[in-house]
C-alpha cells in the first residue's frame, strides 16, 4: 500500500463491542477516514450512506486480487503466501469481466425463484430444532438454533456432509474473525483441501446438489475450472451461514429490547417480511465490506484517497445514517428498501434470497412456538464476536416460556 505520510486513527475492541457509537462517531466526523482497524491493518473506512453506494459502484475501487496485494503488504514482495491460492479467483476477489463471467454461471442457483421451492425442507428442519427445544427452561439460541438452521441447509444445499459441520464452522470463524494471518492462512488450506477433495468426488459421482450442478455445468461451451469451483465453493458455504446466524440471533436480540415492536409482530404476521428487511438494516449482520484498493486517486466524502490505498465499507454504520427516518429506532413497518445489508453494485449478495427466505421461516416458527419467549440476561452482558467482518452475539440466552 502506497505511504501516504498519515497518522490512521486507531480502532480498538469498542469499535466491536460498542459498534454503532463509533460508527456514528466515525460517519458525523468525517464519512471517509483513514483508520487502523483491530488487528492493525491501516484502511480507508467509509460511514456515509451515499459515499458507500458510491464506492461500490466506482471501477476505481477495484476487487481484482485483493487479497494478494494484502498478503505482499503484510509479508513483503518476495515472501509466499500462507494464504491458499486456490481461494483467489472467488467473486469478492474479481472485476469484470472475470467477475461478470463466474457471476453469471453460480447466479441462477440463488434467485427467489430457485430458492422458493426449499421452504418446505427449510421449515422442516426448523421444526426439528424447536422440537429439540421444548420442555428446555433456558437455551442458548445461537447453538440451539441460529447456527445448526443455516447450517444444515447450506449443507444440504451443496451437498457437503453435515457431520463434517464442526471442521468448516471452525475454518469458517477463523477466516471471518480478527484472527492473526497465520491462522486465516491454515484456515485457508484446510478449507481449500476439503472442498478440492469434495469437488472431484462430485465430479466422479455427482449428486442431486448444487455443487455437484456447478461441477458440471456448462454454458456455450464456458466450464469453472477446479480452483475457481473451490473458490466459489467457499464463498457459498461461509457466506450461506454466518449472515444467517447473525440475522436470527441480532434480530432476536433487538426485537427483546424493542418489546412494542415484538408485540406488533406477533399479532401481526404480515409483517413479517418486512421485520426481516429491518433486522438486516438495523443490526447488520455483516460490519465490513471486502477491502478494495485504488487503482487511482479517488475523491469521496471530500476527501481524496491517494492510488494504492485500500478501502473499505462499514455496512453496519452507513445502515444507521440519517438515509433512515430515526435511524437508531427499530421500526418493523419501515418502508421496505434502500439498506445496504447485501452490499451494493455488481457484488451484491448471491444468496440474499436465502438468507431471507429462513429468516422469514427461522422468526415465524420461533414466535409460533414459543409465544412468551424473553431474555434470560440483560443485554449488557452480551458479548459481540470478535470479528471486524461480522457482527454477531457470541450468545443469547432465552427463557422460552413453555410451548404453545
Amino acid at each position: 500500500m502506497t505511504d501516504t505520510g498519515l497518522q490512521p486513527l486507531p480502532l480498538g475492541e469498542d469499535f466491536i463491542q460498542d459498534a454503532h457509537t463509533v460508527g456514528a462517531s466515525l460517519r458525523e466526523g468525517a464519512p471517509v477516514r483513514f483508520v487502523l482497524l483491530p488487528g492493525g491493518f491501516p484502511v480507508w473506512l467509509v460511514t456515509g450512506y451515499a459515499e458507500a453506494r458510491a464506492a461500490m459502484t466506482d471501477p476505481r475501487l477495484s476487487s481484482d486480487g485483493v487479497y494478494d496485494r494484502l498478503e505482499r503488504l503484510r509479508l513483503g514482495e518476495d515472501v509466499e503466501s500462507a494464504f491458499s491460492p486456490d481461494l483467489a479467483k472467488n467473486l469478492l476477489n474479481l472485476d469484470p469481466p472475470d467477475h461478470t463471467r463466474l457471476r453469471k454461471l453460480v447466479a441462477t442457483a440463488f434467485t427467489t425463484r430457485t430458492v422458493a421451492p426449499l421452504r418446505p425442507r427449510i421449515e422442516q428442519i426448523t421444526d426439528e430444532l424447536l422440537d429439540a427445544m421444548a420442555g428446555q427452561d433456558v437455551v442458548d439460541l445461537l447453538p440451539a438454533y441460529a447456527y445448526p438452521l443455516p447450517i444444515r441447509v447450506i449443507c444440504e444445499l451443496l451437498g457437503i456432509p453435515f457431520a463434517d459441520r464442526d471442521e468448516f464452522t471452525s475454518w469458517s470463524h477463523t477466516m471471518v474473525a480478527a484472527s492473526t494471518p497465520e491462522e486465516i492462512g491454515a484456515a485457508s488450506m484446510r478449507m481449500a483441501a476439503y472442498l478440492g477433495d469434495l469437488v472431484d468426488a462430485k465430479r466422479a459421482e455427482p449428486g442431486a446438489d448444487l455443487l455437484s450442478r456447478l461441477v458440471h455445468l456448462s454454458e456455450d461451451g464456458d466450464r469453472l475450472s477446479r480452483p475457481e469451483l473451490i473458490a466459489t465453493a467457499v464463498v457459498l458455504l461461509t457466506g450461506g451461514f454466518e449472515t444467517t446466524v447473525n440475522l436470527i440471533s441480532s434480530g432476536m436480540l433487538a426485537l427483546l429490547e424493542h418489546p412494542d415492536q415484538l408485540r406488533l409482530l406477533r399479532s401481526d404476521r404480515s409483517l413479517l417480511p418486512g421485520a426481516i428487511e429491518e433486522f438486516l438494516r438495523f443490526e447488520t449482520p455483516n460490519n465490513l465490506s471486502s477491502p478494495r484498493y485504488t487503482t487511482e486517486p479517488v475523491e469521496l466524502g471530500g476527501v481524496e484517497i491517494p492510488a494504492g490505498q485500500f478501502v473499505m465499507v462499514s455496512w453496519l454504520a452507513a445502515n444507521r445514517a440519517g438515509r433512515f427516518a430515526e435511524p437508531d429506532r427499530l421500526d418493523i413497518t419501515r418502508p421496505v428498501g434502500g439498506h445496504l445489508a447485501f452490499g451494493h453494485g455488481i457484488h451484491y449478495c448471491l444468496g440474499a434470497p436465502l438468507a431471507r427466505l429462513e429468516g422469514e421461516i427461522a422468526f415465524g416458527r420461533l414466535l409460533d412456538r414459543f409465544p412468551r419467549i424473553e431474555a434470560a440476561v440483560p443485554a449488557e452482558s452480551l458479548r459481540w464476536r470478535f470479528s471486524t467482518a461480522m457482527h454477531g452475539l457470541e450468545s443469547l440466552p432465552l427463557r422460552l416460556g413453555g410451548a404453545a
